[in-house]
């Protein structure tokens, strides 16, 4: 037992000496060269290490390097350096835990053989002097790194002492909205020219703010909660002598209650049931454009997308919107996946209808719901296409609104307030990037509505539109966008032979928009823009109508 202590002993030296050379391989390259990410990842394949028996197979090793001798004596007298496959050592890599690691349960497994074999002399006096100059000629580094790993560990324990929570992580977002709409004439519904109101706006400057809360327990999953605050008015809100007359002119962020009030407009869980199958659970403010893929990546988020309500994506998006219930995604890894939707959608001032409703012609299943199918096909990273398909039931609670209030007033309500409506639609919608600096999306829809109450009568409604972004434009981060199309229209059906109806969206609107999203830094994003309706309503006897917009978007 005396006789291996002590042959223990002499050998610890070249444990240590191969531990530190190292080590001090480690040391050398964090101070001579800065390690990307790429050589990180290019270290990790390069996984397999081999054995060699001198230190000539080493490529990238020569007798003028600092270390060559003691590399020479490791390799050479005790055989636990271990090198790539590719015949280098790549003494100036930083070398990972994993394979310090390697390197000295190789250099233990010789030591214990040496031991067994009870070989005499391992340790000389030169393997000593080497060791000691080793020490004395990195202290200064190795106290640096003693004091950067002291300085970490007090760091990560102050992160653990105060963080948030274990579990659970805030993400921000707040706008500020400058912008204006102009023009002669407000918007109205009627042939006559002569009686329209004229339109007297105010330049404004309103904000929007959200909150998220998201949470995951198995690394898996995530619960959102989302608080919701701001004071963007709505450019057609009822009594605002500024109002254009037409929802064509919203934007894309405005808010129900303006007054800044906190709300948490948000509820969702969603997890993986399979590895290709994703569920997702909304309680409430459930929205099938936040569930699925829009297919217009460039332009689909209110906060860092298009300026207007219109020019996010399709109307059928919209379908449902506000609701409660389930989204299942099935995505088995190829070109193709499946979803469907069932959501039962909030309606009338202060959403007091909806899946949270006992009463008559409400609930989950009785008010108002939503059920919504997609195919998607993405043969390639450039090119993804969707078919939709959605069927919407609206009880009759409150005033219809097929697509949320993008359209017309006669396409979003065709049959009146308080008749319970059916409508199917039908989307086709794809994206298509021409190269890593222009991409161009468009989206076409086609909705049939019949009424459920009252005299039967129907409806066709189409709708379509094209956007094309200009990545990097003026410099990186930076998108030049333009998105044109004509917004939800009735076409056709009964409906229009109606007396009152004949001659309601017998013209054709166009909607243009043109904006840029500058990228002041990663956090802070600043899009001017221009939005402009051409025959708004669908009603040549309508001024074009403009709305200027500056907003800029703090991400935290």
């Amino acid at each position: 037992m005396t006789k291996r202590f002590w042959n223990l002993c002499k050998v610890s030296p070249v444990v240590l000496a191969a531990a530190f050379l190292a080590a001090n391989s480690a040391v050398a390259a964090e101070i001579n060269e800065q390690t990307n990410v790429a050589q990180l990842s290019e270290a990790q394949d390069s996984n397999n290490i081999g054995q060699v028996t001198s230190v000539s197979q080493f490529s990238d090793v020569q007798p003028t390097d600092w270390a060559f001798q003691a590399l020479q004596s490791l390799v050479e007298r005790y055989g636990c350096i271990a090198g790539y496959p590719n015949s280098t050592y790549r003494g100036n890599r930083a070398l990972t835990r994993y394979e310090f690691a390697a390197g000295l349960n190789s250099c233990l497994d010789r030591v214990n053989e040496l031991i067994a074999t009870a070989t005499a002399d391992l340790v000389t006096k030169q393997d000593l002097a080497t060791l000691q100059r080793l020490q004395e000629e990195f202290s200064a580094e190795l106290a640096t790194l003693r004091g950067r790993v002291d300085g970490l560990e007090a760091r990560t324990a102050e992160l653990e002492a105060n963080q948030f929570s274990t579990t659970t992580k805030l993400v921000g977002e707040a706008i500020f909205n400058v912008s204006q709409p102009f023009g002669e004439q407000r918007a109205d519904t009627d042939t006559n020219p002569d009686n329209n109101p004229d339109l007297d706006s105010n330049t404004v400057f309103s904000n929007r703010v959200r909150l998220n809360l998201y949470s995951s327990f198995t690394g898996k999953d995530q619960l959102q909660i989302r608080l919701n605050a701001g004071n963007i008015f709505n450019n057609n809100t009822t009594g605002n002598t500024g109002a254009t007359g037409t929802n064509m002119t919203r934007l894309g962020y405005d808010v129900t209650t303006t007054d800044n009030s906190v709300s948490i407009d948000k509820i969702n869980y969603a997890f993986n049931l399979t590895d290709a199958v994703r569920v997702k659970i909304d309680a409430s403010g459930g929205e099938l454009y936040e569930n699925v893929n829009t297919f217009n990546p460039d332009f689909a988020s209110s906060g860092r997308g298009a300026l207007s309500r219109y020019g996010r994506f399709s109307p059928i998006y919209r379908q449902g919107q506000n609701g409660a219930g389930l989204t299942v995604t099935f995505n088995p890894g190829g070109p193709l996946s499946l979803t469907g939707a069932y959501l039962a959608p909030t309606s009338g001032t202060g959403g007091i209808f909806g899946a949270n409703n006992p009463g008559l012609n409400n609930g989950l299943l009785n008010g108002d719901n939503t059920i919504f199918g997609q195919l998607s096909f993405q043969p390639s990273k450039a090119l993804n296409i969707g078919l939709t398909y959605a069927r919407s039931y609206f009880a009759g609670n409150a005033a219809n609104n097929l697509f949320q209030s993008t359209g017309s007033a006669f396409a979003n309500n065709p049959f009146g307030a308080g008749t319970r409506t059916e409508s199917n639609n039908y989307g086709v919608q794809a994206t298509f990037q021409l190269s890593s600096a222009l991409a161009i999306s468009g989206w076409g829809g086609y909705t049939t509505a019949d009424s459920r109450t009252g005299a039967n009568a129907d409806a066709d409604i189409w709708y379509w539109a094209g956007s094309l972004a200009l990545k990097d434009f003026g410099g990186e981060g930076n998108v030049l966008g333009v998105i044109f199309g004509q917004p939800p229209k009735v076409t056709g059906g009964s409906i229009k032979n109606v007396a009152a109806n004949i001659d309601r969206d017998d013209d054709t609107s166009y909607h243009l928009e043109g904006l840029y999203k500058f990228k002041l830094s990663d956090n802070i994003q600043v899009t001017p823009g221009v939005l402009v309706i051409f025959n708004p309503e669908h009603n040549d006897a309508n001024d074009t109508i403009y709305v200027g917009t500056l907003r800029t978007t703090f991400s935290f």
